[in-house]
């Protein structure tokens, strides 16, 4: 690395440390940037700031639409910056990456947290690929860790497999409800219980508190049948964001979390986890992306959708045709070697 290149990373990084708000920002704008050569210098400062990072507690929090995740998160984060905490937010939207749709709106729907001094808030991208989307967060999770923050909220913003993503880089993983299971709770997906290490009845207010305890032991009824075992069981806590009632109850139940997985090691393992699958598939990211733009498969590619498409060749056909193009271009090779 040029000296130049080495000094503007040192600087960059030491007012990240310092919690210096507009080096954060522009860390966290380098980390989003698709340009290979801001690509190279973000891993270079993540390399820098990565012994200052680790320390905050990492919090995901999901739920279905209209359950008031916005609202939810204000009113945690509010609290947890009464008690001195330093707070960042950020998101993930997989939506974002297929529609191109923005999010920039997280700041005016917690205006009263993005004013907050000791808080910050980050949207996710709104393009590229999910796993860009994710690895962005991931990163931008470890400067804002490297600036100070004591907790970091990923938000999902999206539905499906942002849940899962978001899962995979926390520590814990909070899903709102809405009162009244009902229907709700047939349709529930059991990949999300097994991945919530509790589940909050927000809404929980006026003439919703009778419907929101039905809730609860419902919830607390389908979380038994999972019989997940280990050093944890989930709990189902009642809430109301709208007049910011619960969130000493949720604060306390994560710090319980932490300290059980922390004596236990399995914080730490878990980390260790996160980081493999975040490795591998990075991998697999990449060899997409290098597969997809050479051009035997350019000029392949489109033939073989249209054949899937029109059904006149199976897919799992088109794709061992796809990937016979890495023998043949392997092949030359060989034959050069065998007959040099």
């Amino acid at each position: 690395m040029p000296p130049s290149a080495r000094s503007a990373t040192e600087t960059l990084a030491a007012g990240v440390r310092a919690g210096d708000r507009r080096a954060l920002a522009k860390a966290i704008t380098l980390v989003e940037s698709t340009r290979a050569d801001h690509q190279r210098e973000a891993q270079r400062l993540l390399e820098v700031l990565l012994p200052n990072t680790g320390g905050a507690a990492r919090v995901g929090v999901s739920g279905v639409p209209g359950v008031g995740k916005s609202t939810f998160i204000e009113a945690f984060g509010l609290y947890l910056l009464g008690l001195g905490k330093r707070v960042a937010v950020l998101a993930v939207d997989p939506s974002s990456a297929v529609s191109g749709g923005s999010i920039l709106g997280d700041k005016t729907r917690m205006p009263r947290l993005a004013g907050a001094a000791e808080a910050f808030i980050r949207p996710s991208p709104s393009a590229g690929s999910f796993g860009g989307v994710t690895r962005r967060t991931r990163e931008a999770l470890l400067v804002c860790e490297a600036a100070g923050y004591d907790v970091v909220i990923v938000e999902t913003v999206g539905v499906g497999q942002s849940e899962f993503a978001v899962a995979s880089m926390v520590d814990f993983f909070l899903v709102l409800m809405l009162p009244g299971a009902g229907d709700e709770l047939q349709g529930i997906k059991k990949g999300i219980l097994e991945l919530a290490d509790a589940l909050a009845i927000n809404k929980a207010d006026g003439d919703n508190l009778r419907r929101a305890d039905e809730a609860a032991a419902q919830y607390r009824a389908a979380l038994n049948l999972l019989h997940r075992g280990g050093t944890w069981e989930p709990p189902v806590l009642l809430v109301s964001a709208l007049e910011a009632r619960g969130m000493d109850v949720v604060w306390s139940v994560v710090e319980e979390h932490r300290r059980v997985f922390g004596a236990s090691g399995e914080l730490a393992r878990k980390r260790r986890d996160q980081q493999q699958a975040w490795f591998w598939s990075m991998i697999r990211d990449g060899l997409e992306r290098q597969f997809l733009a050479r051009e035997d498969v350019v000029r392949l590619l489109p033939d073989m959708e249209r054949a899937v498409a029109d059904g006149t060749i199976t897919p799992t056909e088109a794709a061992r045709r796809l990937l016979a193009v890495l023998d043949d271009g392997a092949a030359p090779k060989s034959r050069r070697a065998r007959t040099g």
